[in-house]
């Protein structure tokens, strides 16, 4: 699948990676601040440093002239870190200032990008953040006198939610009010919590549990069509209902939206052969045609989404 990229979001990239002088991509030796978000083994890795022109008697006054990235990630990864240094070099920001810059800014400045990669502009923003307490520490100044809420040690103390991408409860919870998130699907994108094994989803103090407690349960019980063939435990006692066609729709918006993605970034793709009632008969193809996790990939990262995306009574069968 081929994101759709702004023409700008293109621009900012090839011009990074082509070393077009004005562009950032580098690294600042001896910077007034160094912060870091993400790691290699999720995918997504941002290094953040900026050099300042200091104030002579007020290092609030300071002012960022230089910044600079290092990335390890996507096309949109890249051109927005372009994004955020170019923002912070022009609008010549104090340290403090810059942290009024946040994802949604980002975004717009690069005209749009894919609701799936939207968690590279909050790596820009959390590695910014990052880089502002560390020049704070240097430079003697009390953020929490200031009134500034930085949340620097917020992952390494708290409870770990998501496991494959070790974020913590208090992480996840912040950035649900902050970005305004309401579905599994939402933080994921904003995020990546859940995006990999997705054990974490439903499980007691999980990411369901975690929207719940911050936007209230919803009661709602949804159907989505008549079933041919009763599944075990399933209730009629449902507000809405979607045809035939709907359903297939709703199935495959699901599966070019999410699902595919997921399984092209590790080199494997899936095809929906047919659709009869609840059931999805899928092959599996690419890296994961074969794979020993077949059967896992199918019920854990498959089935599991479309039952939270589509309908809970789908089933997912390999063909």
């Amino acid at each position: 699948m081929a994101w759709e990229y702004s023409d700008k979001t293109k621009q900012l990239f090839m011009d990074a990676v082509h070393g077009k002088p004005g562009t950032h991509l580098g690294e600042i030796e001896d910077p007034d601040g160094y912060g870091e978000h993400g790691s290699l083994a999720c995918g997504d890795a941002m290094r953040f440093t900026f050099r300042v022109e200091r104030h002579e008697s007020d290092p609030t006054k300071d002012i960022i002239t230089d910044a600079r990235y290092l990335t390890f990630g996507c096309t949109s990864a890249i051109a927005a870190s372009e994004a955020l240094c170019s923002m912070i070099e022009q609008g010549r920001y104090t340290p403090i200032g810059a942290l009024k810059i946040h994802n949604k800014d980002i975004v717009k400045y690069l005209e749009g990008l894919p609701q799936q990669k939207i968690h590279c502009s909050v790596m820009g923003a959390e590695a910014l953040e990052a880089a502002v307490f560390n020049w704070a520490q240097k430079r003697g100044v009390d953020l929490q006198e200031l009134g500034v809420d930085i949340h620097a040690n917020e992952k390494d103390e708290g409870r770990v939610v998501c496991k494959c991408f070790s974020l913590t409860e208090p992480y996840i919870r912040r950035k649900i009010e902050e970005l305004n998130l309401r579905t599994i699907a939402d933080v994921t994108n904003a995020i990546k919590a859940g995006g990999a094994c997705m054990s974490c989803h439903h499980v007691p103090g999980g990411l369901q549990d975690l929207l719940d407690e911050v936007w209230g349960k919803d009661k709602r019980q949804l159907k989505i069509l008549p079933m041919s063939t009763p599944i075990e435990g399933a209730t009629d006692t449902c507000e809405m209902s979607l045809s035939p066609y709907q359903f297939n729709k709703k199935i495959d918006k699901a599966m070019e939206e999410t699902v595919r993605p997921m399984l092209q970034s590790d080199g494997g793709d899936v095809e929906i052969l047919d659709i009869k009632d609840n059931l999805i008969y899928c092959r599996l193809r690419g890296a994961c045609a074969g794979c020993c996790q077949a059967d896992q990939t199918l019920k854990m990262m498959i089935e599991k989404t479309l039952k939270e995306m589509v309908d809970e009574r789908v089933r997912v069968v390999e063909v």
